[in-house]
């Protein structure tokens, strides 16, 4: 009999040489089980995907009442539909007034595509600024602003008129210029390795965008949702956006994706022409539905306030650690650097053997992720640090 990992070989489109191919039977909590019934303990979330940890049970709850009710009507925008109705508002009530319409879409990718049309349409300019080890997704808009060249060079033409800085580097913001429809910027730099901004540069940032009117896009999609101790990153920087993409911990383990901004600047979609961006699967109801419970969850249950002891745990472990070059964190969401990649790649195999899952960035290939859900306990995180541990002192 041809097994399933065979047919998955065979018949799954395949995105790296070497997969890491586990077999997946359920995850729970912050646990995912094979269908030999192997237990890994998730460190990096589903790549802060699972903020609230696996199979949250709110979240089962509103995706099982949803699905009886309806799970889709409609294209976007055409119905009243209460699960986004709901999760917009409850959106607006924890975002600044002027961050109040939402735009829902199905993945991060398709936030930053819509983010860069409205910019475009709202100021009726063509440049796009974004920063150097950048990651925004991997559609042909998304690709364009991506700040690796390696990852972008076989699938050219891409959009014309994107301009990259160098992130914290101050100097670089005088090229901001009158030309300038709008600055993508992540408020920590995720898949280059967790780089936090110097203090103040992002309000530098945004000074300059404001000095000639560029529009300021920030992305929170990896950011998002309580991984960086508050509910959105830049929400510790002193800053505003003008428009801001999420995904990823939205959802709660279901694809849904938003770009939000002001009445204002999102009303230039809906005329010159009429449905200037349009979905059909966005804001799906079934998603949407999971997505009010996670954010509900996250809020009720105070989660943002219980992590900040298990990013303490963290940073006790590794931020003198004698075998880690560098550490560097905020929140749950930290890197490990360590001198090469092919050490990092045996650490992370030896975490993988003792049942633990935790990875690398894509353009930071010597640093380790870590980024556990918000839901792990104290006892579960110790374990997970401890494995950590042992797996890099197997190394040295």
């Amino acid at each position: 009999m041809i097994t399933e990992r065979a047919l998955f070989l065979s018949h799954v489109a395949q995105t790296s040489a070497f997969p890491l191919a586990l077999e997946v039977g359920k995850a729970r909590g912050s646990y995912i089980y094979t269908t030999q019934g192997q237990a890994y303990l998730d460190m990096i979330s589903g790549i802060s995907v699972s903020n609230i940890g696996h199979c949250h049970p709110n979240v089962v709850e509103a995706i099982q009442r949803q699905s009886e009710l309806y799970m889709h009507t409609m294209v976007y925008g055409e119905h009243v539909q209460s699960p986004q109705v709901q999760l917009a508002k409850l959106l607006a009530e924890n975002l600044p007034e002027t961050l109040s319409t939402t735009y829902f879409v199905n993945s991060g990718s398709e936030a930053i595509e819509g983010a860069l049309k409205l910019a475009k349409r709202y100021t009726q300019r063509t440049r796009i600024v974004s920063f150097k080890n950048a990651y925004h997704g991997s559609s042909h808009g998304a690709l364009s602003v991506m700040g690796d060249e390696r990852l972008k060079q076989p699938f050219r033409p891409l959009l014309p008129d994107i301009h990259f800085l160098r992130y914290n580097t101050e100097e670089d913001l005088q090229q901001i210029n009158q030309q300038v429809a709008a600055v993508l910027v992540e408020p920590i730099q995720g898949e280059a390795g967790i780089i936090l901004p110097n203090k103040g540069y992002l309000k530098k940032l945004q000074q300059r965008c404001n000095e000639v009117g560029a529009l300021l896009i920030m992305d929170e999609i990896q950011t998002g949702y309580g991984r960086t101790e508050s509910l959105f990153a830049f929400e510790q920087e002193n800053v505003l956006p003008d428009i801001l993409c999420l995904a990823k911990g939205m959802g709660g383990g279901m694809p849904i994706g938003a770009f939000i901004s002001s009445p204002n600047i999102m009303s230039v979609l809906s005329h010159d022409p009429e449905l200037g961006h349009i979905t059909t699967f966005g804001g799906n109801p079934v998603c949407a539905a999971a997505a009010l419970a996670t954010l509900q969850t996250i809020l009720s249950e105070k989660l943002i306030k219980a992590s900040e002891r298990k990013a303490k745990m963290i940073h006790e472990a590794f931020s003198n650690h004698p075998h880690v070059l560098q550490f560097r964190q905020r929140g749950l969401f930290a890197a490990l650097e360590f001198e090469s990649f092919e050490k990092n790649i045996k650490i992370i195999q030896n975490c993988y053997n003792n049942g633990v899952l935790v990875d690398w960035f894509l353009f930071n290939l010597k640093s380790m992720r870590i980024a556990p859900p918000l839901t792990i306990s104290e006892p579960e995180l110790e374990r997970g640090l401890e494995i950590i541990s042992k797996g890099i002192l197997t190394e040295f």
